[in-house]
Formats: C-alpha cells, structure tokens, sequence
C-alpha cells in the first residue's frame, strides 16, 4: 500500500466508503448513538420524579383540602347530633306533657259532666220550688186595658168573672194581682191573679172551662163587666214558670199535629195524652218532647 495514500486525510466521502467497506469495524457514530440514548433516560427519569412529586403534591393539597371538608363536615354533623338529641328531648317532653294533658281534659270532661247533673239538678229543684209559689195563682190572657187600670179594677174583673161562671168569690181570697210588664209596651199583657188557696184556684179553673163546654159563647171581656171592646175573648189558664210555658207549647204542637188527643196543666206540670184509655205522660224536659215526635 501507498504510504503516501494512507497519510492523507479521508474525506467525509471517503469516510462513508469506509465504513460500508468494513462493516464490523465500530465507527464513532455509533458512539454517538449510545450517548444519546442514556440522556433520553435520564430526561425521563427526571420527568417520572417530576410527575411524582407534582402527584404527591396534588394528593397532599386534595388530602389537605378533603381534611378540612372533613373537619367542617364534622362540625356540621356534631351540630345535627346535638340538634337531634334536643329534638328528642323535646318529643319525649311533648309526649309527657300532652299526656298529662289528656288526663286533665278527661278529668275536667268527667267534672264537667258532674257539674251539668248538678246543674240539672238545680234548676229542677228551683223549677218544683216555683211551681209551689204558683200552685195559688192564675192567668187572664187577652184582657182589654183600662186607661189608668188600677188594682181594684183588676179585682173586680175577677170577681165579676167568678159570678159569671158560677163560681162566685170574694175579693178578699185574692192576695195579689197585676197585669205582667214587658220591655215593649202591649196592651193587652197577661193579668196574674195570687189567691191564698190553691183549692180556689183550681175551682175557678175548672168553672171556667165548664162554662165553654156548656155556653155556646165562650168566655169574653163582658163576663168581667169590661163594656169597651166586651166581644174579645179572654182566657184563663194557670201561672206556669218559663220551663213549663214552653214544655206547654210544645206539647199543644203534638195535639194540633193529631199525634196526641190531649194536652194540658195541673199545678204547673205539663201533660199529654195520646189517647181516652192511655196514660197520662208527665212532660218534664223538650228532649223527651223530641222523642215523642221521633216515636210517632
């Protein structure tokens, strides 16, 4: 070989000649190869590290900020807790007191029954207690007033009254008599005759009503010499208490209505009959007058 040819310099041409020329001889490039290839992986490890504290610093912040949610939670739900145990405590005080309640209301219903008999018990009492204060005593309805009536013209309309029917009576067994006031002024208000003997007043009663069985003019002003307006008629009945006026007159409904045949008073009490062969019934209350109308 030409000494002179291998001192000089190979050309970049000549280099690539070479190196196809002899295939397994290890050329720089390869060199080159290598050393980039371990600063891929070290850019990637790098990278990995990277990547791994960027994670862990994420994970710390979501942890961090997931523990602070907790903590708030936490409170939240400490503050239900206690919320619900005052609910619980306030039920269980609820129930305890409205079952005391329930036992007052009970209590007070069963007192308040207690007191109604005692009521009813009462006014019956003061109901018998005025019908012997009037067991004496009578009514003229429908009688025409006088101008400036006096009391002595009551009485003798009374007596007048008396000899007309075939009863006659002295003006002294009349203890008191007055027409009934009223807050609206009417003429021809009730007259309430007071005798000292319940004995006269049921013969004046009964008189009376045998003189409009028997005469074919009925009772009027005349028969109590009253000369102005003497065609009206008048009526004689007993003095009952307010009680017994409206038991009256419920009662009179059923005999206009034909459920009963008869209807009427003895010392203040109210009666009924269905029939001539039936009992007497004794009205003592509208409910038992209801019932009787339920039961026709």
């Amino acid at each position: 070989m030409d000494r002179t040819n291998l001192d000089k310099s190979l050309s970049e041409t000549d280099l690539d000649r070479v190196g196809l020329q002899n295939p397994d001889h290890t050329t720089p490039p390869n060199f080159v190869v290598s050393r980039q290839k371990r600063k891929r992986e070290n850019d990637f490890v790098e990278e990995l590290a990277k990547f791994k504290e960027e994670m862990q610093s994420m994970f710390s912040n979501m942890m961090a900020a997931q523990e602070k949610e907790f903590k708030k939670n936490s409170i939240i739900l400490q503050g239900i807790q206690q919320s619900s145990c005052n609910i619980d405590s306030s039920i269980i005080f609820l129930t305890e007191q409205n079952e005391e309640f329930k036992k007052k209301i009970v209590s007070l219903e069963d007192k308040i029954k207690e007191d109604k008999k005692y009521i009813i018990l009462l006014e019956d009492k003061i109901e018998t207690m005025q019908q012997d204060n009037r067991k004496a005593n009578f009514e003229l309805k429908n009688v025409p007033k006088k101008s400036n009536e006096t009391k002595d013209d009551l009485i003798h309309m009374v007596v007048s009254l008396s000899n007309s029917v075939g009863y006659p009576i002295d003006k002294s067994v009349i203890s008191d008599i007055y027409r009934v006031r009223t807050k609206k002024e009417a003429r021809n208000t009730p007259i309430v005759v007071e005798t000292n003997s319940a004995i006269i007043k049921n013969n004046i009663l009964k008189s009376c009503k045998a003189f409009n069985t028997k005469q074919k003019l009925k009772l009027c002003a005349k028969h109590l010499d009253i000369r102005t307006n003497e065609d009206t008629p008048i009526f004689i009945t007993e003095q009952l208490t307010a009680k017994a006026a409206r038991l009256h007159f419920l009662a009179r409904d059923l005999v206009k209505s034909k459920s009963y045949k008869y209807c009427w008073t003895s010392y203040g009490r109210v009666y009924l009959k269905r029939e001539d062969d039936s009992p007497s019934i004794l009205i003592k209350t509208e409910a038992q007058i209801h019932q009787l109308i339920i039961n026709q």
